[in-house]
This record gives structure tokens, sequence and C-alpha cells, in this order.
């Protein structure tokens, strides 16, 4: 551990000559906009002198960098989702977000008459839910509304309303979905189809 702070530190001199050489900056200037002195700004560039946090953070802002940059943090986690297929009554779903509680998004693949044939069971619960049409048609049932939604098209609901949703027809539907305790009002389509 301590070799890692070590091999840090001593790339912040260098980080430090360079950014003002880059800025075309003297030592006296850069000590004039700090408030470092000339000797201790010198010291820090070559490595005589150990960086301190309250002397990288004036020096972070007159170079108008994050501080991040001058130490060479390294870059933060990979940010891609890597999700795990979950499998729930012939779907299959793809979470797209990982924090736990919240507003959650998935990817799902309905395959026909996967989620209950032609006696679907409507159901309620706790949240609101955002459905985007990417492939395929989804029949949706909300409340006395009986909802057949192409591609491109979105629906969102109070999940509190009894709902059911799956394929219409002989293909997979494809869809996006947004759901948490809390939904933004997005695009909704509210006329049952046929109209």
């Amino acid at each position: 551990m301590a070799d890692d702070v070590d091999g840090v530190l001593t790339g912040v001199g260098p980080r430090l000559r360079a950014l003002r050489q880059q800025a075309g900056a003297t030592l006296a200037e850069l000590s004039a906009s700090t408030g470092i002195s000339v000797s201790t700004l010198s010291r820090l560039e070559s490595g005589q002198r150990r960086p301190t946090l309250e002397l990288l953070l004036p020096l972070a802002r007159a170079h108008h960098v994050p501080l991040d940059e001058l130490v060479g943090a390294p870059s933060a986690a990979d940010p891609r989702v890597h999700p795990r297929p979950i499998r729930r009554n012939g779907m299959t779903m793809w979470p797209l977000t990982r924090r736990p509680g919240g507003l959650q998004a998935y990817r799902a693949l309905i395959p026909p008459r996967a989620t209950g044939g032609d006696r679907p069971e409507l159901q309620t619960h706790e949240g609101y839910e955002w459905i985007y049409v990417l492939s395929g048609r989804l029949r949706l049932l909300l409340g006395t509304h009986d909802l057949v939604l192409a591609p491109g098209e979105v629906a969102e609901f109070d999940t509190h309303v009894p709902h059911w949703f799956g394929s219409a027809g002989d293909r997979d539907a494809e869809v996006l979905m947004l759901f948490g305790p809390q939904g933004e009002r997005m695009h909704v389509r509210a006329r049952p189809a046929g109209r």
C-alpha cells in the first residue's frame, strides 16, 4: 500500500511541471496566482517536496483541472453494465441498472403466450411502469383497456391499476421497461387498439 502511495506521489511533480509549461506560466506567475512560494513550487515539481492536499487544491484551481488529474488517480470502475438474464413466467429480462431501489431499467424478451395465455391474470403492486416496444407487438391489459402496442409505441401506468402484458401475435415482443416507486410522465397511449 505504501509503495502505491509513493508511486502516485512521485508522478505529481512531473504532471505539475507539464501543466505549468503547457500554460506558458513561470514559477513566479504560478506563485502569484496560488499563494504558494516559488521555492515550494520548484521543490514540488522536482519531487523534493511531498505534495499535500493544502498545496494541490490551489494548484488544481490554477490549472483548471480536477484534483484527480494532478495525482494521476486511477480511472473509475468500468461503467458498462454486464447484465445476467432473469427468466420469469417464460419471459427473459436483462437488468440495465445495478442500483438497488429507486428506478430500475430492463430489456425484456417476451415470447408468444409466455405470460398467461388467453386468460391472463391481472396484477397490482406498488410502483409505476413505463414500457417502450422495440420490436414485435405487445398486448397490454390495463384496467378496462385492452391495448396492442407496436414498435416505437410507449405506455406508462401506475401499477396499482390492474394490469398484464404479453406478446401479441406469433412473434417475440422486445421491450424496454422502466419501473420504480415513482415515475416521470413520458408518452401515454390510453386508447384501445382498433379505434
